[in-house]
């Protein structure tokens, strides 16, 4: 990425009922690294919002449920910034992911001009219990058909990950719910972005997973996910 000055990151994180991590997560982004965290409140009723301001976050609030209904929230906000953003990170609220590891996440976009870079769980420390088996196989699934139609090597669909604001812009994302990383990273396949993948730590989040802690969250994520990669294709 070439630009003369500092460049501009901000970190979206899609929240609900996180109040007992979401501070957690704030307080262990690097924070000499981005310009601002934006936390988009996906209609908690618990004190997701009030914990994310006061450990320094702007939030939003998106009443509409749904993961990617609360990433689209935030990107509507930082579009409203007199100056655009030179990369987004993404980022959980359950501190399943290490923030820290933010530092690494943006490198290549920053040292190689990569246009996007996905946080692999599959190739970094996965503590036990951190993901369940179907969320396991289910990656393995989806990323293999993403090679097999697209041509991209994926190992993860993980949340945390980092791409040039432009980019983002240009992937034109539409999902509301459970496919939103599918969708980037099918459609980055697509319009054939310089992505790569960089190992990430995991660990066991805090609370219950809204997805894979439940039978049907599991299996209405798994089909959209589906749904995604083979939609993409016309």
């Amino acid at each position: 990425m070439h630009v003369t000055r500092k460049p501009l990151i901000d970190v979206i994180i899609p929240a609900f009922n996180e109040e007992k991590s979401i501070a957690k997560v704030i307080s262990e982004i690097p924070l000499d690294l981005i310009r601002e965290v934006v936390v988009a409140n996906n209609g908690s009723s618990d004190n997701t919002r009030l914990n994310a301001q006061e450990a320094g976050a702007t939030v939003v609030d998106q009443p509409g449920k749904g993961y990617g209904n609360a990433c689209l929230k935030a990107m509507e906000y930082i579009a409203e910034k007199d100056q655009s953003p030179d990369i987004i990170v993404f980022l959980d609220g359950d501190y399943s992911d290490y923030p820290e590891q933010m530092r690494d996440l943006v490198k290549p976009i920053l040292i190689d001009d990569v246009d996007m870079v996905i946080g692999s769980r599959a190739k970094g420390d996965l503590a036990a219990g951190s993901m369940t088996p179907q969320q396991i196989f289910g990656n393995w699934l989806a990323t293999n058909l993403i090679k097999m139609i697209y041509g991209y090597e994926f190992t993860d669909l993980g949340p945390f990950r980092a791409i040039k604001y432009s980019k983002l812009i240009d992937l034109e994302m539409a999902d509301k719910d459970f496919g939103w990383t599918a969708e980037m990273q099918v459609k980055a396949a697509k319009q054939k972005f310089n992505c790569i993948e960089i190992p990430v730590d995991y660990r066991k989040r805090i609370g219950t997973s809204k997805v894979s802690g439940t039978v049907k969250g599991t299996i209405l994520a798994g089909h959209k996910i589906l749904w995604m990669i083979f939609k993409n294709l016309l």
